[in-house]
């Protein structure tokens, strides 16, 4: 696969090398430069603290002892 540098020092990477590392618009990259000009690209994953908010609040909270008898709960009827 191949892409150009444009003047502005951009490159687009190809259709096929996007999809197989599922990158999509907006998605960060990592260039590694290794011995002998050899150029690693790695798709810079994020952190899972951005994942915060995701999900919406739940109705009512529970306590630990209530997630510890859910799971008790559920082991047993299986």
């Amino acid at each position: 696969m191949q892409a150009t540098i444009t003047s502005k020092g951009q490159i687009t990477l190809p259709k096929a090398l996007r999809d197989q590392l599922h990158l999509s618009a907006g998605d960060r990259i990592e260039f590694i430069l290794e011995k002998n000009n050899v150029v690693r690209l790695m798709p810079h994953l994020a952190s899972v603290k951005n994942l915060k908010g995701m999900l919406p609040k739940p109705a009512h909270s529970v306590s630990l002892e209530q997630m510890d008898q859910a799971i008790a709960d559920g082991m047993t009827n299986k």
